[in-house]
């Protein structure tokens, strides 16, 4: 295969920096773990490097709950046992009760794959760790049926996190790190004609003018994402909304549709007083 290289999308907007990174890591054959705030596009990042590369992506979307064991693959030894009482057949035959993780989804594939492991700093603090030397070695044991899962390709694994949590040293020591910094509002126009062509450029300006204003705003809980000022836009878009009465509401009122942006009540109470204070002083 050639060399393969990332240069994004027409449907996502990858910086210079970014594009380095993702390329760094397939170049390392080592996981390029992602950082940012949520909604800045790490999850996507991933699809969009198997679809810009044309190769299938397999997600592991981490939850709480989730051990690394999983990823490589579960034993079900309660069934065996219940198929074993009820004289089933193929009870003797133990692979019929291994069920593959996503990790060796990805390294019997018959091709490189992109593995998503997303939202690692969800998982138990250990959980990073429990996985060092299967990333490294690109190979696990199974005990159960006396075999090692080896990777015929070695596969372009992209981890995300939202800093939830700090990540083990030795974990870190393994991966590529890139940090998707919070788009200045020139990027965030270009993410926006991406998602709406012939979006009416004096709305786009309006509106981004206020997503910013709301962003910076002194003791906002949840600052809104890429992803919620998308949302917002459509929304804006859909009610063919007037860019002259997003600037005329910016002081006095409640941000348009806030509820796209402000999710959760301390915040729209704080807009609330803002706009009080405002037309009390007007």
């Amino acid at each position: 295969m050639s060399e393969l290289r990332f240069e994004g999308t027409d449907d996502y907007v990858a910086g210079d920096d970014l594009t380095v990174a993702v390329n760094a890591a397939i170049t390392l054959e080592r996981p390029l773990l992602v950082k940012g705030e949520p909604g800045t596009g790490k999850t996507e990042l991933a699809r969009q490097v198997s679809a810009a590369l044309g190769l299938p992506i397999i997600e592991w979307n981490i939850k709480s709950t989730t051990k690394a064991q999983q990823g490589l693959y579960e034993y079900d030894a309660v069934s065996r046992l219940r198929d074993s009482q009820l004289g089933e057949e193929g009870v003797h035959d133990v692979a019929n009760y291994i069920k593959p993780g996503k990790l060796w989804d990805a390294f019997e594939a018959g091709q490189k794959v992109v593995l998503l492991i997303d939202e690692i700093d969800k998982a138990d603090i250990e959980f990073p760790n429990d996985l060092l030397q299967e990333l490294d070695r690109n190979e696990f044991y199974v005990y159960e049926l006396d075999r090692t899962i080896k990777a015929k390709h070695r596969p372009i694994i992209i981890i995300t996190s939202n800093n939830e949590k700090e990540l083990p040293d030795a974990f870190l020591r393994r991966c590529f790190f890139h940090y998707i910094a919070f788009p200045e509002a020139d990027v965030l126009a270009q993410i926006v004609d991406v998602h709406f062509p012939g979006i009416k450029q004096n709305l786009v300006r309006e509106a981004l003018t206020q997503f910013y204003e709301i962003r910076d705003t002194a003791g906002l809980k949840k600052k809104p994402s890429t992803s919620e000022a998308l949302d917002w836009i459509r929304l804006l878009v859909a009610d063919d909304v007037d860019p002259a009465t997003l600037r005329g509401d910016a002081k006095d009122a409640l941000p348009k549709l806030h509820g796209a942006l402000l999710k959760n009540e301390q915040d729209v109470h704080l807009f609330e007083r803002l706009a009080f204070l405002a037309r009390r002083q007007g």
